[in-house]
């Protein structure tokens, strides 16, 4: 590390002396002018040289000590701004009740305990409240997992600690530490910057500026506004362009943006489509239910003579019945399982409706790099002026392979491993037995090649010591290194595309001959790098970029491989039979990208199309070509913007992966954006619904088979609940229209609904995936959640259960055994067919007699059991007796009672294989 000669100056006259002479008296006098009292606060770092603020923050280009970072961390505490007020729990718990179903149970609490019904009335409180406690343990659950995802994803910086380049959380940053930034990186900390190359940054977060502001490193004056502070670079903008190095000059919350860190962290709502549905549902549902009410009271009282109390207490039942007060609950319960299960296959969901919309992807668009490849590159084949060498083995272990070809390469090739070498950031390491790359895995590859070739890379690096450098930028498509060779001499070293590199070589380069040399690579699945070097005067001192923009001795090309996952190949046959299509975007050539395709078999004969080609289509021809097009190569964020949108004009619903700050807007865009969370930048991760902790395609396909499974569930959730309530509130409706007694009590429907809410209605939510679950095409984007077959259901099952339970309740008047020993029936009828109808619900799509069909998830077992305690209570306590009229039953009575449960689901069974056979509903076509 150097500083820039703007540093050295320090804070000084014209003539760019000191002020005094004395540096500590130019500091005292600074401190006694209050600019530099302590690191953190709201200081004019701007208008200091670099160099007094690292004498200041007792720091230097090497970076912190251990001890010296562990005595900041207890000074200044973590890098983190403050999470956002909790909500009080007393008003969280309150916002339960705000419910429209809820309100309608309230109002029948009221009803009974106006009317001395107190029983009534306490079933019916019981029922809203564990509701209301259900709601308020997940809501709970819901903040905490949010918190835990947000350490998942915690953005990471490049530091240099004792000379050393290491990744760092953002939060362990302290005031004094070196943090390298570059294009696509936000910014860790306030920074101050002591380098920097070509360096813009959005600070519209900020400034409100929404032009990139351009970086140096000269001070300024002391009063300069915020926007004007060109030497500074705030936390949380973003790095636009170039690179930079900057010393930390405040954390936290003492950060200019920790000023308006709520405003920053606001938290996204987690209401879903599904939601809003499930509440317009309720609403309409709630008059419904009151006009219903209303009528029927009317009957009750006028045309068959009930009292008018014993009726209202009867339509009170009724409503408490139909009202599916716990479905709200139990959905999002759904959906948080969902959220725990993907974060347990490496898919971190940030914002809560990715998990239904996942579900429903017929499209993912996939980078290639690290995504479906291994992210390890290896350098497969070296072609020099003077020979070719092939190289063995992968990954970066520099034992894992050798150098094969004559003559050799240390000599045929030295100036190629120089600048392989030289013009390189990364560094390889061994850590715990295993070689890492610091930096780019490319220039990772190229030292694991120079230590395959005898190289020593620090001997070099340290007797090539670099004197100025042009980073690479996607603008310019190279990179180039100015160095001081051992004789003093001055020599910059270049790599880049080989096209980019063909332009700026000197006439006499063969460029048709280097030109297919490059394509053979490709065509091969080789990634290919192109070396230059060009020699200049002995006191050149910078680099421009007139400097190489011709006349550089072409020196060769590399070509690199970076192998497919192992497991993704299997990954793409399973989204493939979930006729999901799989598109593969990437800034690769169209031949180094076809090669990967037809690897891991993308399509059965990969077609690609490239940057410059989309350049040239409309929007509706792009259209036309996109579905049929499985490579997209060479391409610019704008194209992905374009490919996402031309996929959605068909209907389709998208899944798009996005590792830059440029990927935010196709990233958004996609109906669910997915970021990289090992090589993805702060911006795509906060554009994104889902993260990928192991930036690994598989977890994508899987987190797609959790979607489906989540959306299942929902649907099973729904499809058990309202036929529930149909069937009882069918079961009494009945009875009054009829003129016959009631099967039930008001108090023995509130238990029934009690019981199953806090058993059988949780356990849908836990269901494992359904056998075939990858096999069936994705649903529509306008698919209803309510589709026919569910609407079927509703009205087959609650005639079924009706008929089921009047059944039972006149087979046991008939019997002379009494009206209290009749309804006692009824109730474990309902809970028993409810019990069997579960085991129905469980295979929407498929039979249920199967062995795991009968025995269930340990889950399902455990509710059963405690579903049939308690109604054991219910039938032979007598407390229960006395509270909910109830009478002990015979063990025949409940032989008989799951005989017709059972015969029941036979019913459905076989009402599912017909509609199955007739194809009524496509969605149980096979």
């Amino acid at each position: 590390m150097r500083w820039n000669d703007g540093d050295i100056r320090g804070e000084a006259g014209d003539d760019g002396s000191d002020r005094t002479g004395n540096p500590a008296q130019d500091k005292r006098q600074r401190l006694r002018g209050g600019v530099l009292t302590d690191a953190g606060n709201d200081h004019a770092w701007h208008a200091l040289a670099a160099e007094d603020v690292c004498a200041t923050l007792e720091t230097g280009p090497g970076g912190l000590s251990p001890d010296s970072i562990t005595e900041r961390r207890q000074r200044y505490g973590r890098n983190l701004l403050p999470a956002p007020p909790r909500r009080n729990p007393l008003m969280r718990f309150l916002a339960q009740f705000n419910n429209t179903l809820i309100y309608v149970l309230l109002g029948g609490a009221l009803a009974a305990s106006l009317l001395d019904h107190a029983i009534d009335a306490a079933v019916i409180i019981a029922v809203v409240l564990a509701n209301a406690v259900i709601g308020y343990i997940q809501e709970g659950r819901a903040e905490r997992a949010l918190e835990s995802l947000k350490e998942l994803v915690a953005p990471h910086a490049s530091v240099l600690r004792e000379d050393h380049r290491v990744t760092v959380e953002v939060a362990d940053l302290v005031p004094g530490d070196i943090v390298l930034l570059e294009a696509g990186d936000r910014v860790p900390a306030d920074l101050r910057l002591i380098e920097t190359h070509r360096m813009l940054v959005d600070e519209a977060l900020l400034t409100g500026e929404s032009v990139t502001a351009g970086k140096d490193v000269a001070p300024l004056p002391a009063d300069a506004p915020l926007a004007d502070r060109h030497n500074m670079a705030f936390s949380g903008t973003l790095v636009a362009a170039g690179q930079a190095t900057g010393v930390v000059v405040a954390t936290g919350v003492a950060t200019q943006i920790g000023r308006i860190s709520t405003m920053i962290h606001a938290v996204t709502p987690m209401a879903t489509p599904l939601l809003e549905q499930i509440d317009h549902f309720a609403r309409r549902f709630t008059w419904f239910v009151l006009m219903g009410g209303v009528l029927l009271f009317a009957f009750a009282v006028a045309v068959r003579g009930y009292d008018w109390i014993y009726a209202l207490i009867a339509v009170v039942a009724i409503a408490v019945g139909i009202v599916p007060e716990g479905l709200p609950a139990v959905i999002t319960i759904t959906l948080a399982i969902g959220v725990r299960r993907m974060a347990h296959r490496h898919a971190v969901i940030r914002k809560l409706p990715a998990v239904e919309t996942l579900g429903a992807t017929s499209v993912i668009c996939t980078d290639k790099t690290g995504t479906l490849t291994r992210n390890e590159m290896t350098v497969r084949s070296v072609i020099a002026a003077t020979g070719q060498w092939s190289i063995t083995g992968a990954g970066y272990d520099p034992a894992a392979g050798e150098v094969r070809g004559t003559p050799a390469i240390a000599a045929a090739g030295a100036e190629l491993l120089w600048c392989a070498q030289l013009c390189n950031d990364a560094e390889l390491h061994q850590e715990d037995g295993e070689w890492r790359v610091e930096g780019d895995p490319m220039e990772g590859a190229l030292l694991v090649l120079a230590r395959k070739a005898g190289e020593h890379v620090d001997a070099v690096r340290s007797s090539w010591p670099r004197c100025d450098s042009i980073p690479f930028d996607a603008a310019h498509r190279f990179m180039a290194t100015l160095h001081q060779d051992p004789d003093g001499g001055r020599v910059a070293y270049i790599k880049g595309a080989p096209e980019t590199l063909f332009g700026m070589a000197a006439p006499r380069l063969d460029i048709n001959r280097w030109t297919q040399r490059a394509a053979d690579a490709a065509s091969s699945g080789e990634r290919v790098l192109a070396f230059g070097m060009k020699t200049f005067a002995d006191d050149h001192g910078t680099l421009t970029f007139d400097d190489v923009r011709s006349g550089i001795t072409f020196l060769g090309i590399i070509g690199f491989i970076d192998p497919p996952r192992d497991e993704v190949a299997s990954a793409i046959a399973q989204a493939h039979s979930a006729s999901i299509d799989v598109k593969m975007i990437t800034g690769d050539h169209a031949a180094t990208a076809l090669a990967i395709a037809r690897q891991l078999d993308l399509a059965l004969d990969p077609r690609a199309l490239t940057g410059v080609e989309i350049e040239a289509m409309d929007d509706a021809t792009l259209a036309a070509n996109v579905r049929d097009t499985a490579v997209f190569a060479r391409t610019s964020p704008e194209h992905k913007l374009r490919i996402v949108r031309a996929l959605q004009s068909h209907g389709l619903t998208v899944a798009m992966t996005g590792d830059g700050v440029n990927d935010a807007p196709p990233l958004k865009q996609a109906d669910v954006g997915v970021a990289m969370g090992i090589k993805g930048t702060a911006a795509a991760k906060e554009a994104a619904e889902m993260v990928l902790l192991d930036d690994n395609f598989a977890s994508i396909v899987s987190a797609v088979r959790e979607g489906r499974t989540v959306y299942d569930n929902i649907r099973k959730v729904i499809t058990w609940e309202i036929p529930t309530n149909g069937g009882e509130t069918l079961t009494v409706v009945l009875a009054i229209i009829l003129g016959f007694a009631l099967p039930m009590t008001a108090t023995q429907i509130l238990w029934i609904n009690l019981v199953l809410s806090i058993t059988l209605g949780l356990v849908l939510a836990f269901e494992p995936s359904e056998p075939g679950v990858m096999q069936r095409a994705p649903r529509r984007r306008d698919a209803p959640l309510l589709s026919p077959f569910l609407l079927w259901r509703v009205v087959i099952v609650s005639i079924l259960l009706a008929i089921a339970t009047l059944g039972i309740f006149f087979y046991t008047l008939d019997q002379g055994r009494g009206l209290e020993v009749a309804r006692t029936m009824v109730v474990n009828m309902f809970v028993v067919g409810e019990i069997f109808y579960l085991f129905n619900v469980r295979y929407l799509h498929l039979t249920s007699f199967s062995w795991t069909g009968v025995l269930g998830t340990p889950l399902v077992l455990l509710s059963i059991a405690v579903l049939v305690a308690l109604q054991l209570l219910f039938t032979f306590a007598p407390f229960m007796n006395r509270v909910f009229g109830s009478r002990p039953l015979t063990l025949v009575d409940g032989m008989m009672i799951i005989a017709v449960g059972a015969t029941l689901m036979i019913v459905l069974e076989l009402e599912k294989l017909l509609m199955r056979r007739l194809g009524w509903f496509s969605e149980l076509r096979d």
